[in-house]
């Protein structure tokens, strides 16, 4: 920086000079202030021509900012001209440029004042985060053990930022929470038996299940004197159901005749009046002791007449569907499944004792429902609703069942609540909580509620340490619930779970179809798996050498002797194919229907790579040509050329496509190809800065030079899914430290992940009102 400095000075005056002579300017005195020695000449010479005067571009005067007091008083503004400076934005083509010295030397003169000034750092505030579907379906799953999944029908998440568990828009409106209500009851009802609302256990049998004492085909017909049986486990004494599904032909003067046995003894018998093809269900109640015992269907009335008139009253049969047998339900403690065990610790032998047993039982669940130690009025509440039932003469069960309903309506275990409390310091900010923290932990990591590990670590109060969280992470991210942060965060951060919706079209792609997508996001979710379990360096989603894929994929990619449905790991000695830029997935989720699209490839890049998204399009921009004569009259690249000549265009065209270009290779489902059409592929760019590349090999190479820009990006988009709130320019500096902290160690995703999970915004929050 010194010899920047250095060759930069006599320059730096002689605009200083320059500037002070300008007659419509104000005095500047000298001063050390580096915003008016430094920085406000060079504003001036490469951005005042078009960010000044009376009528700037985009209402935009830099020229207005005198000081560096200025400067701090409208950070953001001066956030987005770094960036632009950082990105070669600005000044745009056929402006006067800055030299690459002159431009390095601005961007970190620019970025020390804006550190100078960035006043007290803040951790900022996350709302009150809703459960989303995910989120829901999985903390159910831990918390009852069963795994019904009823958030699947569910309203849809709301996306901010990128990412559906953020808190600012997973809003609550009235047919949610009317889903909440019929959830609660039946995940109370599934995972907790009562008399009174036990469903009883149905065992169906299909005919062609059944074994005969006569010829018999798989419909289960008996055309002459013989039994359809079962041999039936009753494991207990009591009284059972038979429901039969039952039709015949009708011959002769009798309907056909069935007779239910069990063991050597009738236990029913019914005329079938069902004809065939139109069933009708038979229900039998009969009283059966423990035991294996034969359960048989006899046809006791044959007839046959092969000389009557009439041809549909020559032969009765009959013939049945299926058998369902319906046993009584066991309240047996070592009948109960385990959800009613591990919830139900106890169950009183006296009234007395109905009180202090249910609450224990809801001090246990509350604890872990609501993610914290319950307080004891809570415990209270929800222990008189299960005295309330028994009081009013329902079982004790029915009233555990009534506690764990009211347990998940609750705004503390549909919402994430971390707790308002006064500020640790002068800045306005306190830290959360151990068990705020596991919460925020295992939702980033799990999508799920805390495991007893994690809360057995928070009830010590160490978590907070940050090498207690950064070993809580490694072990977790070793854990299969961490699959739920591979495909919610990468699916997201690589916007592949538009892969369900995408429709290339079969004229075009005939060799896509929904297996092949689904074959193409689970490489996605194996790579991106396999970084993060090994500990790779996180530029090896720029560039690995390695993927997976299966008979199918290869296929696709022309890769050979790979046979099979199953996904195996394959090194990639082809460099144009490696990381996530060309997967397939991503390549697919950027094209258009009919093509590729280079504009939403580039703009991919810059979003999801690099972190810097261009603004959205202006009003009014004419729509590219796709007329067959305009396709057959010059390559996609030069109609896109001569789109962007537009001027309002022009500038952010000129950072998209480019990068897309690159990837021209790949046709609108990742496939390789040398043409398109007639027209031989031309993948070289330049980019804003200079820099030049020839296909997806040296534009990966390129990429992987800007590697803190990466992971800059990487860690945003991190840390934006762990604390479910948009950053700010506040959170520069926790970022900045994130990404040196990543490069200090390699790059490893362990690296990364600790610096996240230890930072500010994860670990601290503002207090309730305050403003920076």
């Amino acid at each position: 920086m010194r010899s920047i400095a250095k060759t930069t000075a006599p320059f730096v005056l002689a605009l200083l000079g320059a500037y002070r002579s300008m007659a419509a300017e104000p005095a500047v005195t000298p001063t050390d202030d580096p915003f008016v020695r430094e920085i406000r000449p060079l504003v001036v010479q490469y951005c005042a021509a078009c960010h000044g005067g009376t009528k700037p571009k985009a209402d935009l005067a830099l020229d207005s900012y005198h000081d560096a007091a200025a400067l701090a008083a409208d950070r953001r503004v001066w956030e987005g001209v770094l960036e632009n400076l950082r990105t070669h934005v600005m000044p745009p083509e056929g402006k006067p440029q800055p030299s690459a010295s002159e431009r390095q030397w601005l961007v970190k003169l620019i970025e020390a004042e804006l550190e100078r000034h960035q006043g007290p750092r803040s951790p900022g505030r996350v709302t009150m985060r809703r459960l989303n579907r995910a989120e829901y379906n999985n903390t159910i799953r831990d918390l009852m053990g069963v795994d019904v999944r009823l958030a699947d029908d569910f309203p849809s998440d709301d996306v901010g930022y990128g990412f559906d568990n953020i808190g600012d828009v997973l809003s609550l409106p009235p047919i949610l929470f009317e889903k909440y209500l019929a959830a609660a009851e039946k995940i109370a009802t599934t995972a907790v038996l009562a008399p009174e609302t036990a469903s009883p256990l149905v065992t169906r049998i299909e005919a062609g299940k059944l074994h005969s004492t006569v010829r018999q085909n798989a419909n289960g017909d008996l055309n002459t004197n013989g039994e359809l049986f079962t041999d039936f486990e009753f494991a207990r004494p009591g009284q059972y159901k038979i429901r039969l599904s039952v039709h015949g032909d009708q011959a002769g003067n009798e309907l056909p005749h069935l007779v239910v046995k069990l063991g050597d003894s009738a236990i029913g018998a019914f005329d079938i009046a069902a004809k065939r093809h139109s069933p009708r269900e038979y229900h039998l109640e009969f009283t059966a002791t423990p035991g294996k015992q034969k359960l048989a269907l006899a046809f006791a009335n044959d007839f046959y007449d092969p000389g009557a008139a009439d041809p549909h009253q020559r032969d009765r049969n009959l013939t049945i569907d299926w058998i369902e047998i319906v046993s009584p339900r066991s309240f047996a403690p070592e009948d109960l499944p385990a959800t009613h065990r591990r919830l139900v610790t106890c169950r009183p032998n006296e009234p007395s004792q109905r009180l202090d047993c249910a609450r224990q039982i809801v001090h246990q669940f509350a604890g872990r429902a609501f993610r914290r130690p319950p307080q004891q009025d809570e415990v209270d509440r929800l222990a008189r609703l299960v005295t309330m039932a028994t009081d009013a003469g329902d079982s004790f069960e029915r009233g555990v069942q009534l506690a764990v309903q009211a347990t998940l309506i609750s705004p503390y275990f549909l919402f994430r609540v971390e707790k308002e409390r006064p500020a640790d310091d002068a800045q306005s900010a306190y830290a959360l909580d151990d068990y705020e923290l596991a919460s925020r932990l295992s939702y980033f990591l799990w999508s799920s509620m805390p495991d007893d590990e994690l809360f057995a670590a928070a009830s010590k109060g160490n978590l907070r340490l940050p090498e207690a969280l950064a070993q809580q992470a490694k072990r977790m991210l070793a854990d299969r619930r961490a699959q739920a942060f591979v495909e919610n965060f990468s699916g997201q951060w690589l916007q592949t779970r538009n892969l369900s919706v995408v429709s290339p079209a079969g004229e075009v792609f005939d060799t896509f179809d929904q297996k092949l997508a689904d074959d193409m996001r689970t490489e996605t979710e194996m790579l991106f798996a396999a970084i993060v379990r090994e500990d790779r360096s996180i530029l090896d989603f720029l560039d690995a050498d390695f993927t997976f894929v299966n008979q199918r994929l290869a296929e696709h990619y022309g890769m050979k002797d790979i046979q099979g449905n199953e996904f195996r790991r394959v090194t990639l000695d082809d460099r144009r194919r490696g990381g996530v830029v060309t997967l397939a997935s991503v390549l697919t989720v950027t094209s258009n229907p009919t093509r590729t699209s280079p504009v939403k490839r580039g703009k991919w890049i810059l979003e999801n790579i690099f972190g810097a998204p261009p603004p959205p399009p202006p009003p009014d921009v004419p729509e590219l040509n796709e007329s067959k004569k305009a396709m057959a009259s010059a390559p996609l690249r030069v109609r896109l050329e001569a789109h962007r000549a537009i001027p309002a265009c022009a500038s952010c065209h000129a950072r998209m496509d480019p990068l897309g270009f690159g990837l021209e290779n790949f046709d609108g489902i990742g496939a390789w190809r040398e043409a398109d059409g007639h027209f031989e592929i031309d993948a070289s760019g330049t980019l804003p800065d200079g820099r030049t590349f020839r296909g997806p090999s040296e534009l990966k190479a390129l990429l992987k030079e800007n590697k803190d820009q990466f992971a800059a990006c990487l860690a945003e988009k991190l840390l934006t899914y762990a604390i479910g709130r948009g950053l700010e320019y506040r959170d520069k500096y926790a970022v900045n430290a994130i990404v040196m902290a990543t490069a200090a160690d390699g790059y490893r995703f362990s690296a990364l992940l600790s610096a996240v999970v230890g930072s500010d915004p994860f670990t601290k929050r503002d207090t309730a009102g305050t403003i920076r």
